[in-house]
């Protein structure tokens, strides 16, 4: 599915501004490959870093948006659509969108951004020298999940138990079957021992709360997954319908009403992708790209949904947040 155009900055810019054949090979194409079609933050996130880099829609790039609208069986197809089109690079925001890119083309650069183990999933051969079509950035899932651990112990006495929900197909094969190992080694390193709960997709939420209460946690914390980010505001409301406090890893969900999030800047990381797709558009080496390492890490924390908890916030973890909302 094509999304013709989005409104940015107040000011309308066209995903495809149906200029001829012989016109668009003149100028670089690229494709963004999305899950799902009711959040365009991220396309537009990109879209304003190719701005900023000097790229004017039309004049001198076009960007071609296919998404699986919530289907992660269908990247494949996108992916092949955005072959067919003979993109220039593909932007693939997420484990799975990078690997339907690099499944679907042999030649085509692809950039991904927030995949926890690139390696290991077989998208590069090394971090410092990825040496094939595919760069981008990584996500350090298990170090982050493991901080986010801790933080509902710094707030709640006696923490014995914590669930941790997330979304099947959200990894590569790999990582997937690797990082709750991983997540479980650093539990118990804490003292505490994890409650997996599954959820594919909305409708799974209500079954994933009943299974988190009948095992009494006492903290609720989430892996990334594309679907529970969509699907925040339903989420939020049934963790606090259950008084779970709980730690997500993006600052919108705070906007939502959840209690912590904790982890690197989306906005950051997807405007990352824009610079290096610059790289690549002038002609950079794509092995010559190692695949980075977010360092800059965000703590937020809501006091009003603490009150609502009836939870104190220490001064001590307070200080130590970037922000505070009241």
């Amino acid at each position: 599915m094509k999304r013709q155009e989005f409104i940015a900055g107040g000011a309308a810019m066209a995903w495809s501004l149906g200029a001829s054949a012989q016109h668009r090979a003149k100028i670089p194409q690229i494709g963004y490959l999305s899950v799902n079609p009711s959040n365009y933050q991220s396309p537009r996130v990109f879209a304003q870093g190719l701005r900023d880099l000097g790229y004017v829609e039309g004049r001198n790039v076009v960007l071609e948006i296919r998404d699986a609208e919530g289907k992660f069986e269908r990247l494949p197809a996108r992916a092949a659509e955005l072959v067919a089109r003979k993109v220039d690079v593909i932007v693939a925001p997420g484990p799975p969108h990078a690997l339907a890119a690099k499944q679907a083309s042999r030649t085509i650069a692809i950039n991904f951004a927030g995949v926890a183990d690139p390696v290991a999933d077989g998208l590069v051969t090394s971090l410092a020298q990825p040496n094939g079509k595919v760069t981008g950035l990584s996500a350090l899932a298990p170090e982050l999940v493991g901080k986010r651990l801790e933080l509902p112990m710094e707030v709640v006495a006696g923490i014995g138990r914590v669930a941790i929900l997330w979304q099947p197909g959200a990894f590569g094969d790999t990582t997937e079957k690797d990082l709750p190992k991983e997540t479980e080694v650093v539990a118990r390193a804490l003292g505490i021992r994890l409650q997996f709960a599954e959820a594919r997709g909305p409708a799974d939420f209500a079954r994933a709360f009943s299974e988190m209460v009948s095992a009494c946690v006492d903290a609720l914390t989430r892996m990334w997954g594309c679907m529970c980010f969509f699907e925040r505001r339903g989420l939020v409301e049934l963790g606090a319908k259950n008084r779970l406090p709980a730690v997500y890893p993006l600052r919108e969900h705070i906007d939502a009403g959840g209690l912590f999030a904790f982890g690197p800047n989306r906005a950051d990381s997807i405007g990352y992708a824009a610079t290096d797709v610059d790289k690549i558009l002038k002609g950079a080496k794509r092995a010559d790209l190692p695949v980075e390492q977010p360092t800059k890490f965000a703590l937020a924390i809501s006091r009003k949904t603490a009150k609502a908890l009836g939870i104190t916030i220490p001064p001590s973890l307070l200080s130590r947040a970037n922000e505070v909302l009241e």
